[in-house]
């Protein structure tokens, strides 16, 4: 029996900006989006520095959860971005006396 090879390759994803400077340059994009209607945001690369005990801390909790320290970090900053804004809009809601 012959195998048939598949002609899709698989799609590596860019950034939106990325999408959108070929589509200024009139390339096809079609192959960017699922028909879901999303895109992958632009990603930019931060450095931060930790202690070595917040370090350890991140690498046990990653460890516990079973992800990467870098997964750790974004869902926490995630979450206390989320509490912050909650916060300002609890704050800005409150009628002044």
């Amino acid at each position: 029996m012959k195998k048939i090879k598949s002609k899709t390759k698989k799609q590596k994803i860019i950034s939106a900006d990325r999408v959108a400077e070929k589509a200024m340059r009139n390339e096809d994009i079609s192959m960017h989006f699922s028909g879901k209607g999303k895109m992958m945001p632009g990603i930019q690369r931060v450095n931060v520095d930790f202690t070595v005990p917040m370090l350890g801390e991140l690498d046990r909790t990653a460890e516990e959860l079973n992800v990467s320290r870098q997964a750790v970090i974004k869902l926490f900053v995630r979450q206390s971005l989320d509490q912050h804004l909650l916060a300002n809009q609890s704050k800005n809601r409150r009628p002044e006396r």
